[in-house]
């Protein structure tokens, strides 16, 4: 799913609770990581819930990152999902020109969410930011 997708998808919803439910549907329908890359080297650090992400280079005479990530909580996984719609396939220079914070207020997810939740997705966006930042 696309990120514009997804912000259309939450406009059209009311603040709270379908938002929620919208958030664990997005969960839902990621796929999952294999077992052997839920390892410590891809988890992700500062989340409640237990988050791993991999981030694979492409290159097709552009260097862009392919990203998979997966949770054990749904609507962290649907947390991911909007992380991974906003840079995924995106070059290291496209990714670090992303401003995640307009596109989470857009949707209020920095209302929204509780305080531990916000620290996650922080995090989340943090590793993705660095990976690209290293090349």
């Amino acid at each position: 799913m696309t990120l514009e997708q997804i912000l259309e998808d939450f406009e059209a919803l009311e603040p709270g609770e379908e938002r929620y439910r919208y958030l664990i549907d997005l969960g839902r329908d990621l796929p999952g990581l294999p077992d052997e890359l839920k390892v410590e080297e891809n988890r992700i650090l500062g989340c409640l819930s237990r988050v791993w992400l991999v981030a694979d280079p492409v290159d097709d005479g552009v260097r862009r990152f392919h990203l998979r990530a997966d949770s054990d909580a749904f609507i962290v996984r649907g947390l991911i999902a909007i992380v991974l719609a906003m840079y995924q396939g995106r070059t290291s220079t496209e990714i670090l020109a992303v401003d995640p914070n307009a596109i989470f207020a857009s949707i209020g997810l920095d209302q929204h969410l509780s305080m531990g939740r916000r620290n996650g997705l922080h995090s989340m966006v943090q590793r993705v930011r660095a990976l690209a930042a290293a090349g």
